[in-house]
């Protein structure tokens, strides 16, 4: 990188921007970073360096030479490969760097950082700011400005007024943390942060041992499991299994889409990898077996084999995160679910650091998936709580941890789990209480059922570790069922695990129940979900102590809420029957319209016979009601789907392809066991329906002996 007086920059910066100094001492701008408010002192790591090579064709070429040069301790590829990192021996560090800076397809090196709160987690710079400006600058003032210090403006920040996200130039003066904190000292500057990269960290817990029921969805009792430590899914599916318009994206690691239990009609949507950047998210490495069991949890197909999840009717999208934590892999992750029509945002992972808050870009990336996605009623987006049984907020005096990886006063801090516009999740047990690995405080908002087992976390240089003092002993409660990657690659040898657990198994759990919800009421806003699903949690108590920190906070405040549980365990029937209930208390009746169709339709059917066995309504009228009533015969009735169709052409699928053996269907859909039906609320009666009988494989007959619709206006 060329070298510029950085004086003289200084000088005519402070002169165009003609504002009182403030902010960061310029002594202390290159280990000062600031994120969230917040001014977070950094080390340099004194062994690895970064490099992000201007021109990839020549990647191999350069690394090889650089490797014969160097003789690095370790190379890895970091942040999507956007940056290679380097671990030289410490004596050698500098030197490295300054060539780097003088080899022309470098675009940018860097040191590589670590957060005095956060031990051993690395901080890898990206050569992007974000730089939030008052509203009286003008743009013409900013461009300049930020021109001089060698930043190009990329792009404006949706949703965040004078906002934008700027390039570091190869002609910049200094390295992004220390330019946002040169723009910082002006008043005009409102926020100046670097697109930094930490590692996600998983937040798992297999084990080896199989449970051959999913006693999390609902359970009899029997050994280890306490009276009601399920969520009453059975109840809750009395009401709806769930609707294919209700889109679950889960983002984790990879997704065996082979899979049985995740295929389906209509079941997959927008899936993508944002890690190679393709619509392919399946598992390329021994080790990407998570994300298959957490969508298992939430939605897996009833195929009446196998496993299902929460919410079995509803449509699945995965998305492969990139393994990076930086501003434009979460912008990626949150937009991407926004524009492909996700209703819910399922997130098992955080941070692999102790101390970490959300940058500007992250909190209005999240921020604008729960606010404007859904056509402004708002994406729930979910966060499970994690694993190493410490605050979400808050300082513990850390002792017995293994290598004294941390030792004495340290502060946490888990930024995606404390978003306000996040729902964040908890574990219980089947014992109901609480699990003795999980993240708590004022920021949970409700516990889900999951596995026991030893708090843990990742760090970077470290690995998954204990968190200290280490808790020995039993821990009690059982596994949860999942699917598992099909063949030998797995948790399992089958294509089925039973011990999987941690707050990664809550997360989806609630986000299979919120799929429920909306499925019986779509018109509930990212809002009223959340305030849904705390009023109606179960008050589970533990009155035991953490069996690590000594802790007590099973009870519950006058506010009805518990550090351990947030507002409770959710409660999967008490959510839909409020949701449902919710929508149907606003219509009101003024009359009711009956027809029947008499007409005998062979199945298959052929498009005239549906259109002369159709209802036609002469009366005007919104709907507010419906009750659709259906005779058939045969002799294979798993094949066989439902819809009905309305004069505005909007077809509502009523029975999906779930009857198996069965010969005679005789049921009348309605609002509470269909809450699809909702989508024809307010339209106008008047026209031709049509019932639409498909025969999926037509090697069985049967026959449509009769319909009929009653219709409230």
């Amino acid at each position: 990188m060329p070298i510029v007086k950085v004086d003289v920059v200084h000088e005519r910066f402070e002169m165009m921007a003609g504002e009182r100094l403030q902010g960061v001492n310029p002594e202390q701008s290159g280990l000062i970073l600031q994120r969230g408010g917040e001014e977070l002192r950094l080390y340099k790591v004194p062994d690895w360096l970064t490099l992000r090579l201007e021109d990839l064709t020549v990647q191999a070429t350069l690394l090889e030479q650089l490797k014969d040069q160097w003789h690095p301790l370790a190379i890895k590829s970091v942040a999507q490969g956007q940056l290679v990192a380097f671990k030289v021996r410490r004596q050698q560090l500098e030197t490295c760097l300054h060539t780097a800076r003088q080899i022309e397809s470098v675009r940018f090196a860097s040191h590589v950082y670590e957060l005095a709160a956060s031990p051993k987690t690395h901080l890898y710079l990206l050569e992007q700011l974000t730089v939030q400006f008052t509203t009286d600058v003008p743009l013409r003032s900013i461009d300049e400005r930020t021109g001089e210090l060698g930043l190009t403006r990329e792009k404006s920040l949706a949703g965040a007024e004078r906002t934008y996200v700027f390039r570091v130039d190869k002609t910049a003066v200094e390295n992004p943390i220390k330019l946002a904190n040169r723009l910082m000292r002006y008043a005009d500057v409102l926020v100046a942060e670097p697109n930094v990269v930490v590692s996600t960290a998983p937040l798992y817990r297999p084990k080896d041992q199989l449970y051959g029921q999913q006693w999390h969805l609902h359970h009899q009792g029997g050994r280890s499991l306490a009276v009601n430590s399920h969520i009453e899914a059975e109840k809750a599916w009395n009401i709806t299994r769930g609707s294919r318009s209700v889109v679950i994206a889960i983002t984790d690691d990879a997704f065996d889409l082979n899979h049985p239990d995740l295929q389906g009609m209509g079941k997959l949507v927008g899936p993508r990898d944002l890690k190679n950047r393709d619509g392919l998210p399946m598992p390329a490495q021994d080790y990407e077996n998570h994300g298959t069991a957490v969508a298992g949890l939430a939605v897996a197909e009833e195929t009446g084999s196998g496993v299902v999840g929460v919410a079995p009717g509803c449509s699945l999208m995965p998305i492969q995160t990139t393994g990076y934590l930086d501003d434009e892999s979460i912008e990626q992750l949150f937009d991407w679910a926004v524009e492909q029509g996700a209703a819910v945002i399922s997130c098992s992972w955080s941070p692999a650091a102790v101390y970490f808050p959300l940058s500007f870009r992250q909190r209005s990336a999240i921020n604008r998936a729960a606010t404007k996605g859904r056509n402004g009623k708002g994406c729930v987006v979910l966060f499970s709580a994690g694993n190493a049984n410490r605050p979400l907020n808050g300082q513990v005096s850390e002792l017995g941890w293994p290598r004294n990886v941390l030792r004495g006063v340290t502060q946490w801090l888990g930024g995606f789990a404390m978003h306000p516009d996040v729902i964040t999740v908890a574990a219980s047990t089947s014992l109901n209480r609480k699990a003795v690995y999980s993240n708590w405080g004022k920021h949970v908002s409700v516990a889900a059922p999951s596995n026991n087992g030893p708090p843990s976390m990742a760090l970077p240089d470290v690995g998954q570790v204990e968190t200290g003092p280490l808790v020995r002993g039993s821990f009690d409660g059982l596994g949860m069922t999942t699917c598992d990657r099909t063949g030998n690659t797995g948790y399992s040898k089958t294509d089925y695990t039973s011990g999987f657990g941690g707050t990664s198994s809550a997360c989806p759990v609630v986000a299979g129940v919120v799929g429920l919800m909306l499925s019986a009421n779509p018109e509930l806003s990212a809002g009223d979900v959340k305030q849904i699903l705390q009023d109606t949690a179960d008050k589970i108590e533990d009155a035991n102590r953490d069996p690590q920190l000594g802790l007590a906070y099973g009870k519950y405040d006058n506010r009805g809420h518990s550090l351990w549980f947030g507002h409770g365990k959710v409660n999967a029937y008490k959510a839909v029957k409020a949701s449902r209930d919710r929508h149907l208390v606003t219509r009101r009746l003024s009359q009711t319209v009956e027809r029947t169709s008499a007409v005998t339709m062979t199945i298959p059917a052929t498009r005239s016979a549906i259109q002369q066995a159709g209802i036609t309504i002469s009366q005007r009228g919104l709907l507010q009601d419906i009750q659709v009533y259906v005779d058939i015969r045969h002799s294979f009735l798993g094949d066989v789907s439902i819809a009905i169709i309305s004069p505005q052409r909007k077809s509502v699928l009523l029975q999906g392809r779930t009857l198996g053996r069965q010969t005679q269907l005789r049921k009348t859909y309605t609002f509470e066991n269909s809450p699809a039906l909702s989508l024809l609320m307010n339209q106008g009666i008047h026209g031709r329906w049509q019932l639409n009988v498909t025969d999926h494989t037509e090697t069985h007959q049967g026959q449509l002996l009769q319909w009929s619709l009653k219709l409230g206006i």
